[in-house]
C-alpha cells in the first residue's frame, strides 16, 4: 500500500532525517515535502487502523488518502497538545466512521492483512490452515458486527495496542467511556466467538 510515492524525505545536508517536531513546523509552515514525510511515516500503521475498522482494503485507502487531505489542509491547527500520531489517528477513525455512517451495513471477507492472516502461512497442516482460516472469518464478522464506537476503540486498543488515555484522545471521548466501549466488544465477541473453544 503507497499513497506518497514522492522522493525522500527532506534531509538537512548532513544526511540526517529531521525530527517530527520539526517536520510538523515545516509543514505548518506550507512544506509540502515535509507533510508527505510524515504521513510516509505513519500511513501504515494508519492504514491498517482503517483497514481493522472499514473491513475492506477499498474503502480503508480511500478513508486513508481523504483523512491525509483532510489534515494536509488542517495541519495548522494541529497546536502539540497530543502526539501527531494521536492526532492523525482521530483524523482516520473520524473519516473511518463517516464512511461507515453512509454505507450499508455489510459483513466482509478478512483480506491478507485482516487480523491474524499472518498466522496461516506458519499454520502447519492444510486442515488446521482451514481451521484457523475459518476462525478468522469468524472473528472478523464477529468484529464487523460491533457498533462503530466500540469497534473503534477495540482495534485500537486490542490490534494497535494504544493505551487507553490516548484513545479516549482520538476519540474524544472520557477515558471510562473508551474503557466501557472496550469491555462491552470484548463482552460481545467471547459470546460470538464461544463455538470456537
Amino acid at each position: 500500500m503507497q499513497l506518497i510515492d514522492r522522493a525522500g524525505p527532506d534531509r538537512p545536508q548532513s544526511g540526517r532525517t529531521l525530527d517530527e517536531p520539526t517536520l510538523v513546523a515545516r509543514a505548518q509552515d506550507g512544506d509540502v515535502r515535509a507533510f508527505e514525510e510524515l504521513a510516509r511515516r505513519h500511513q501504515e500503521a494508519l492504514f491498517r487502523v482503517a483497514v481493522r475498522v472499514l473491513g475492506q482494503r477499498a474503502d480503508a485507502e480511500d478513508a486513508l488518502q481523504e483523512a491525509l487531505i483532510d489534515a494536509w489542509r488542517r495541519i495548522g491547527t494541529f497546536r502539540g497538545d497530543s502526539a501527531f500520531s494521536t492526532w492523525m489517528y482521530r483524523i482516520v477513525t473520524h473519516r473511518c466512521t463517516a464512511l461507515l455512517r453512509r454505507r450499508r451495513r455489510t459483513v466482509p471477507l478478512p483480506e491478507d492483512d485482516a487480523p491474524g492472516a499472518e498466522l496461516l502461512a506458519g499454520a502447519g497442516s492444510p486442515e488446521r490452515a482451514a481451521e484457523m482460516d475459518a476462525e478468522l472469518r469468524a472473528l472478523s464478522r464477529a468484529v464487523a458486527g460491533l457498533p462503530d464506537d466500540q469497534r473503534t476503540c477495540w482495534v485500537l486498543r486490542e490490534l494497535e495496542g494504544l493505551g487507553y488515555a490516548e484513545i479516549a484522545q482520538i476519540t474524544r471521548a472520557s477515558e471510562t467511556a473508551v474503557r466501557g466501549r472496550i469491555h462491552r466488544a470484548r463482552t460481545s465477541l467471547t459470546g460470538r466467538m464461544r463455538a470456537w473453544r
